[in-house]
């Protein structure tokens, strides 16, 4: 009994280290004032039907990705939940320059303040669903040891593709020129999911549709706004690249030619009443 008592204790203080992250930071919108996602999306497929055919193809597809050794490892790395600072570390490459609370500030706020708002929009649908993993379903073991945080939590959609997906959206935003090695990532990312067993190809791709969701929401806050323009502009700077509001070129325009009462051009020495700019003047 002892034992079990310590298990469990152990178990809620993992799932509380989890999702810590979501707790102390105040979002940009309420989770009650997000979109629903249970409302939008579909549920997921049946064990029965040609859709969940697909998923135990890509099941198969991701165990033979295991025997390369990097994308595996890489796979594992992905699994990271916990340190943001680890987790944005795999984006590094492809967005060009290291995200910390340190060196970049306001990259950093406007990432887990997003990531705050989005995270938890999956915990409802996860929990009706409950769907089944596949790494229970097949009774196999995963790579990156997650067996005993994962098990018995629905795989729909999948919390990490939800993030993976967010992560590069809100990068390609910051840095829109660095776009396609972003994204590029980013569906690495949430592949690895597939690889590792975590998940079933399905609950990967409605991630990235709730990803979108989630983003197109944080565009709706005021504070989101402002502190994007505040990450891209110290992006920029990091990078070298100009800042600022560049000026219109100032057109000189010539002076306008005034003209006698019969139509003919005047001159400067021109005395009398004379059409300037559309009004009698009087020289």
């Amino acid at each position: 009994m002892k034992k079990f008592v310590l298990m469990a204790a152990a178990a809620m203080m993992a799932a509380m280290s989890a999702y810590a992250q979501e707790d102390t930071v105040e979002p940009y919108i309420q989770l009650s004032e997000m979109p629903r996602l249970i409302d939008i999306m579909p549920a997921p497929p049946a064990f029965d039907s040609p859709e969940f055919a697909n998923d135990v193809v890509r099941y198969g597809w991701g165990k033979q990705q295991r025997q390369d050794a990097d994308r595996l490892a890489l796979a594992i790395a992905d699994a990271e939940w916990d340190d943001h600072a680890k987790l944005f570390l795999q984006w590094k490459d492809a967005f060009g320059l290291a995200i910390n609370e340190t060196e970049t500030p306001e990259i950093w706020k406007v990432m887990e303040t997003s990531l705050a708002t989005t995270d938890p929009m999956r915990k409802e649908t996860k929990a009706y669903y409950h769907r089944q993993r596949p790494f229970e379903r097949f009774d196999d073991t995963m790579p990156s040891h997650e067996e005993d945080e994962l098990r018995g939590e629905g795989s729909y959609p999948s919390g990490h593709s939800l993030r993976g997906w967010t992560i590069s959206m809100l990068l390609a935003q910051i840095a829109p020129e660095r776009a396609t090695q972003i994204f590029s990532r980013g569906w690495d990312y949430c592949n690895s999911r597939v690889i590792l067993g975590a998940h079933w190809q399905s609950d990967v791709d409605a991630s990235r549709t709730a990803a979108s969701i989630g983003f197109c929401a944080l565009q709706s806050s005021d504070a989101f706004v402002a502190q994007m323009k505040k990450a891209r502009q110290e992006y920029q700077e990091k990078m070298g690249q100009t800042v600022g509001v560049s000026s219109a070129p100032v057109v000189e325009h010539p002076a306008a030619q005034a003209y006698r009462l019969n139509g003919t051009p005047a001159t400067d020495e021109s005395r009398g009443v004379v059409i300037e700019q559309g009004q009698k003047v009087v020289r």
